[in-house]
């Protein structure tokens, strides 16, 4: 897990296998603790817009683990099977600037790379499905 950014605005991770099986996304707690009240047994919304435009909603719960430390898990429902994710793609998630006239509700940008062989060369590259 890597924050990139200024002020932890890019929060990027590579999935696993585990992660790509289950749907969901594992974060450290420091990574979100900026945009969410984290409370051990609840569950939090993660209003989601991914590179086509189309919204989705995670739900995520935190997790307290002495051996792992404190992390969030974000159920991603159907979000990897319509784009296709495979372990080792790069997900991306950044908070979305408020519009005016909208609610308290913050709103986040995903946005998927997968590193591809071109040319004898590693690259990543956007997934935009």
């Amino acid at each position: 897990m890597e924050n990139q950014g200024q002020g932890g605005d890019r929060i990027t991770s590579r999935l696993t296998q585990s992660e790509v099986e289950q749907q969901v996304l594992l974060l450290p707690f420091v990574a979100l603790s900026a945009y969410f009240v984290f409370e051990k047994g609840q569950f939090f919304v993660m209003d989601v817009k991914d590179s086509l435009g189309k919204d989705w909603t995670f739900f995520g719960t935190f997790h307290a683990n002495e051996d792992l430390g404190n992390y969030v898990m974000i159920r991603l429902s159907q979000f990897p099977v319509e784009k296709g994710l495979k372990p080792n793609d790069e997900v991306s998630i950044m908070e979305l600037p408020r519009q005016d006239g909208e609610g308290p509700c913050r709103k986040f940008k995903i946005e998927i790379k997968r590193q591809i062989r071109l040319f004898g060369v590693d690259i990543w590259g956007d997934l935009n499905v």
